[in-house]
This record gives structure tokens, sequence and C-alpha cells, in this order.
């Protein structure tokens, strides 16, 4: 360990298990989707367009939540979002109607989520960091929230089949309390640091300025495919796995497999992105993930086609953000990075709308994800091409000016 990350190693620490935990939880929501579909008597569309809606809140609050965080601090939306995370996840048991799901396992857990996730979590370790940490704890912190869904997805699946549904929900909600306690140590590293070097812009400000930036367009244009894909098969593949005949344990094993890798992916990914073309890993992840779907659906399905698929997807999964949010900071700055990031995720969380709603549409429709599975590979192919022509060059002196 470097010297100069000795005094924020706890800040390291502290974010990673914060991330393990706001991710784990998120991605395990699929595997309730069945159960509760069941027990109340609804289609699977139902709960998928809660989670669509969660997916969109997440986006829009992700926003709001970042322009306060760079404002006023980050410790009282990361305390709030903990806070609505539990009331959310605790309230879905409760649901009984379509309008109650929404209101919080769609609204309540997507402004959770906002508060308690990346864009609020990476600025800090950025700040936190020497300039030149900045891509590997990017990557880290990615690292950890995979493995967070690696570890805690097959937990929650654990707690469903031992207490079922209604308990489990109520268990987990109350542990998400505890990313309050792992908040206090990012504290210093939240809100505007050298305020009498960087000036203090109206958001409004901010974002038209952003906009001006081609390369920021295209990332925020290009981060929707990201979140159409991992949405979709966070949601879907534990259905679509009982679908194809397989144990509903399979369905939460790939979604832990693809935690996992992922661990590996986005760390390679973080590291990466201080030596290459963050641009250039971009493009390569779409295209590839868009392989990855086109071999899936080719070949013939068996445990082992499933696994393969899991794996490959999962060292493409978040192995975006650090690129991502490291072009971000290059281009921008961290004065505005949370904001910033705010509105990219913004589009990805449109993107995971539209990939989870999608999917329970054209499966009560259809009775297949056919017409999903080949958008997705359509998208991956725009995707690496939208971002090619992304270029590295500074432009917070045009941002910060007066």
């Amino acid at each position: 360990m470097s010297t100069s990350l000795k005094p924020v190693i706890p800040v390291i620490i502290s974010s990673c298990l914060l991330l393990m935990m706001s991710f784990g939880y998120r991605a395990g929501f699929g595997l309730f989707v069945q159960p509760l579909s069941d027990a109340n008597g609804w289609g699977r569309d139902v709960l998928s367009f809660a989670l669509a809606i969660q997916n969109l809140a997440w986006g829009i609050v992700a926003v709001f939540a970042g322009g306060i965080a760079d404002k006023f601090g980050n410790l009282r939306v990361l305390v709030a979002g903990a806070f609505c995370y539990a009331l959310g996840m605790i309230g879905m048991a409760y649901s009984s109607s379509e309008a109650a799901v929404i209101a919080t396992a769609g609204l309540l857990v997507g402004a959770g989520v906002a508060g308690t996730a990346f864009g609020i979590v990476l600025p800090a370790l950025v700040r936190a960091v020497p300039k030149d940490k900045a891509p590997w704890v990017l990557g880290v912190g990615t690292s950890a929230g995979s493995f967070g869904q690696f570890l805690l997805v097959p937990l929650m699946g654990e707690a469903l089949d031992f207490w079922g549904w209604f308990v489990a929900l109520q268990v987990l909600g109350l542990s998400s309390l505890v990313m309050i306690v792992l908040a206090i140590p990012l504290t210093p590293f939240g809100g505007p640091q050298e305020e009498h070097v960087t000036p203090d812009l109206r958001l409004i400000t901010v974002l038209l300025r952003a906009f001006q930036v081609r390369s920021y367009s295209l990332l925020v244009l290009g981060f929707f495919v990201c979140g159409f894909h991992v949405a979709f098969i966070t949601v879907h593949m534990p259905g679509y796995v009982v679908d194809l005949g397989f144990d509903a344990k399979i369905g939460a094993w790939s979604i832990s497999l693809i935690g996992l890798c992922n661990v590996i992916g986005a760390y390679i990914s973080g590291v990466l992105s201080g030596r290459r073309s963050k641009a250039g890993i971009l493009s390569f992840i779409y295209f590839a993930r868009a392989v990855a779907i086109t071999l899936f659906l080719v070949t013939p399905v068996s445990l082992a086609s499933i696994l393969i698929f899991s794996a490959m997807m999962g060292f493409l999964w978040l192995a975006t953000v650090p690129p991502t949010s490291g072009l971000i900071a290059v281009i921008f700055g961290t004065r505005y990075m949370a904001f910033l990031y705010g509105i990219v995720f913004l589009s990805h969380q449109v993107g995971s709308f539209s990939g989870v709603w999608l999917g329970g549409y054209f499966y009560e429709r259809y009775g297949n994800y056919d017409g999903i599975w080949i958008t997705g590979i359509v998208l991956g192919l725009m995707a690496a091409w939208i971002h090619w022509p992304i270029k590295e060059t500074s432009a917070e002196k045009r941002l910060l000016a007066v």
C-alpha cells in the first residue's frame, strides 16, 4: 500500500463496504419478482414496472443528490439514502397493490440507491486520494459494488428460502441502516473543496456549459445502453433461467457470478483507465457485450452456457463505470463531479427503465424475451460507435469560468 494512501484507508474501506451493501441488495430484487407476483396474483409485468420505476427514480434523484452533495456535503445525502432504502424494502413487504409496490420498491428504494451509490461515493473517493491514484480507486470502488452483488445475492436467496419473502424483505430492510455508520468516514471528502479556488456556480449554469462539450454529450448518450443491458439482465435473468427449465437458485447464482467476475473486470478497467484511452476501453466493452449476447442466443441452452454467459457479462458489467467517471474527472475536474456524473447516470437509468419495463412488457405480450435480447445487441454496437470519438481533453477552465 502506497504511503500516500495510508491516511485514507478507513475512507476506502468504509466506501467499499457501503457500496457492497447498496449494490448487493439492489441486485437481488429480481429474486422477489416471482414470489411476490404469485402471492399477489400479479403478472410479471407489475413488479417489473415497479423495478423499472426504481431505476428511473434512482437516476432522477441521483442528479439532485449529486448537486446537494457537491454544495453541502455528502453525509446528509447518504443518511437520507439509507433511510429511504430501509423504508422501501420494508414497505415492499406490505405492498398489496400496484400503486403501493411502485411507491416502495420503485420510488423509495430508487431514492435510497441514489443516495448511497456510485454518484455520491466515487467522487468522495477521488477527492480523498492523490490525483494519480484516482483511476485505481475508481476501479476498487466499482469492484466493491460488484463483490456485494456476488456476496449478498446468494444470501438474499437463502433468506428468501429460510424466512419467506415477507420476513426476508423486512430483515434486509433493517440491515440496510448499517450504511449510515459506514457513511461517517466519507464526510470530510464531500461538498466543495478549496472554495477559494473554485467558484460556486449555479447548477443550471454547470449543466449548460457541460453540454456544450461534445464529448460529455456523447458520454451521456452512450451510458443509456449500459443501463439497458445491466438492468434487464439483473431483473429478468432469474425468471428467464426458470423459464428455460432450471432451478430458481441457478438464476441467483447467475447474478452472483456476474458480480464475482465484475470484481475482476471493474478493477482491471480502473487500472487500464489510468494507462489507456478511456473512450477506447468503453467502445471495446460495449462491442464485447454485443458479441456475448449474440453467442448466448445462438448457443444451445445448458447450465454451462448460462454460467459462461454470466461470466462474460460479469467481466464487462460495471467495467464501464471507472472510464466513464474517470472521463468526467478528466474533462471537468472534481468540483462538480457528483452532479455531472448524476446527469450521465440519469441517462443510464432511463436505459435501465427501458430494459426492465420492456422486458416485462414483451414477456407478457409474446411469452419470451427474444426481442429484448436482440435490441441489446443492436444497442451494444451503437454504443461502441458513439464512444469512439470522445476526446480526453480538459474543459475545466471553460466550465468554471466566472
